[in-house]
């Protein structure tokens, strides 16, 4: 059985290591010290299976700019889950954990980049149907985002940028 719960201080070097180990390279679990070392996460999750670490989502605020204002909302990334325990459901159920824990924090909206045939089925779509683009050259299709608020992503079109970590990976 797999339990979701946020990280614990003890948890750290396992949250690097399922990072580093679901990844071709370590860029992602560095980006997870980096963003932790700057106090830059709303939410970080695990998943605990067989009484080990499994999987890690992390949530972290990302910020939509446009037409002068300026909205604040949460991206996703990484999401990783050791290869051993892949295609098990235990990324699914990172993400809706995640998304219903955002979504009682009245966050507005989330982004990620990421694989559309795997997001969409959480309510994620493209961001060009609301005329927002990523700060970084990425595919259209693969840049997404869903409103856990009413109407929280009409009538922004803009920017979204990420903590400068980021730009390291």
């Amino acid at each position: 059985m797999v339990i979701i719960r946020q990280e614990r201080q003890e948890d750290i070097a396992s949250i690097h290591q399922v990072n580093a180990r679901a990844f071709s390279s370590i860029g992602e679990a560095n980006l997870v010290d980096k963003l932790r070392s700057r106090h830059q996460i709303i939410l970080s999750l695990v998943a605990i299976e067989e009484e080990q670490i499994v999987g890690h989502i992390l949530f972290t605020p990302v910020a939509l700019s446009g037409n002068e204002k300026e909205y604040m909302g949460v991206g996703i990334g990484p999401l990783a889950v050791l290869p051993k325990f892949q295609k098990q459901g235990i990324g699914t159920l990172l993400v809706q954990t995640g998304l219903e824990q955002c979504q009682k924090r009245g966050y507005e909206f989330v982004v990620v980049l990421g694989e559309p045939g795997y997001y969409s089925r959480f309510g994620f779509v493209s961001t060009s149907r609301y005329h927002i683009r990523c700060e970084y050259d990425v595919p259209v299709e693969a840049f997404m985002a869903i409103a856990l608020q009413e109407g929280a992503l009409t009538q922004r079109p803009g920017v979204v940028k990420y903590e400068p970590e980021f730009n390291d990976v």
